[in-house]
């Protein structure tokens, strides 16, 4: 009886020993299975993007897992908000999260949906306002931006933008961008008054900003800043006037391309702008010029060229009398009947106190490159090169 008793003892343990193992076999296999198909979802494919390749979706600053996720799901990026909770949880992606703009692939995991928005490899947009260019164009520029929302109050004052590229978001206001722009341009014009010179002849930032946008609107030529500057500083001491052709555009235009030449009615139309019919600086800036353009005004270099004329090479070239000039503004009418495939002529003597050399007003980049008078409706037309400036320089 004794020995009966131990076997029966020896068959139960064994039983339960195979039970337990069995148990912990299917265990085991479920485990293993739940495993592979969580796996699947985390790192398989996602949903297709309902149209195009990816999808876009902007998640607000401050948005917590359970809105993220709602969103993603609203979108259509991920299948299940439990499961992106789930996920961002355990991997303690959850307090990483950023937010932004994102364009989710088509098909992209639970894995990539949550390492994209860790990474935070958001869309990143771009506004870039040029340097010389006015405030209606910059304008023009911010409701060309389809990222942009709103409209620009009003056109804001010539001179208070900073030319510059500014990083946008999708959503961000157009009136928001003008006031960062208006913000960078203050500071701006601040540090730089701040590390004037005593040669420069602006005795405000105002007056800095004004002479800066005619150096900025008469030189494609980054080079020729400084000297242009100086020019125009030179005249103002002399008391000349600066005979500048980009104020009579801007007393035309304000601030739009003009998209021909100058007439010469247009010349002798007295604006508030127009440098050939008044003395001293306009009453405001004719564009939004950049750092270099008031560094030049700010400290202009020690050169006594009172008159430039463009040299045929996209330059000008200076002078410090009159008489050189005119040197000057001879090879360029040479220069110009060779490209119009004329013979060279004798030079033409210009009186004193006449407008010799026309130059053109560096906004009007696509003016054709030449510099004769035509008739046109019934007036005459200065048509204008690039890069040149015009008047008793």
């Amino acid at each position: 009886m004794f020995g009966r008793g131990r076997v029966e003892k020896g068959t139960k343990r064994s039983g339960l020993v195979v039970a337990l193992l069995t148990a912990s076999a299917t265990f085991s296999l479920f485990l293993i299975a739940g495993l592979a198909i969580l796996w699947g979802v985390y790192y398989g494919p996602g949903p297709s993007a309902r149209q195009g390749d990816s999808t876009i979706v902007t998640l607000q600053s401050g948005s917590g897992v359970s809105a993220i996720a709602a969103q993603l799901k609203a979108a259509g990026v991920i299948r299940s908000t439990d499961l992106f909770k789930a996920a961002a949880t355990f991997t303690g992606a959850d307090r990483r999260l950023r937010a932004g703009e994102y364009q989710v692939p088509s098909g992209l995991s639970l894995a990539g949906v949550v390492n994209l928005l860790v990474e935070g490899r958001v869309v990143r947009h771009f506004v870039t306002l040029p340097e010389g260019w006015s405030s209606a164009q910059a304008v023009d520029i911010l409701m060309r931006q389809s990222v942009l929302t709103g409209t620009v109050e009003e056109t804001p004052e010539e001179g208070s933008l900073w030319p510059d590229t500014y990083e946008v978001t999708r959503g961000e206001t157009r009136q928001a961008v003008v006031e960062r722009m208006q913000v960078a341009a203050r500071e701006n014009l601040r540090r730089l008054w701040a590390q004037r010179s005593p040669a420069t002849v602006a005795k405000t930032p105002e007056e800095a900003m004004i002479l800066a946008s005619i150096v900025e609107k008469e030189t494609g030529v980054a080079a020729e800043r400084p000297r242009v500057a100086a020019v125009f500083s030179n005249r103002l001491r002399q008391g000349m006037r600066l005979e500048s052709d980009p104020t009579i555009v801007y007393g035309l235009t304000q601030g739009r391309p003009l998209g021909r030449g100058i007439r010469r009615s247009e010349l002798e139309r007295r604006t508030p702008w127009n440098t050939y019919q008044i003395d001293g600086l306009p009453p405001t800036p004719i564009a939004n010029p950049g750092a270099e353009a008031l560094k030049a005004v700010l400290n202009p270099p020690a050169d006594p060229a009172l008159f430039f004329v463009a040299d045929g090479t996209g330059g000008h070239a200076f002078a410090a009398t009159y008489d050189e000039h005119l040197q000057n503004v001879a090879r360029w009418r040479q220069i110009e009947r060779q490209r119009a495939g004329l013979p060279p002529e004798a030079p033409v003597p210009v009186a004193p106190g006449t407008s010799p050399a026309p130059m053109t007003p560096a906004e009007d980049q696509s003016a054709t490159a030449s510099a004769q008078i035509q008739a046109q409706g019934g007036q005459a037309t200065i048509t204008l090169p690039p890069g040149a400036s015009q008047g008793t320089r």
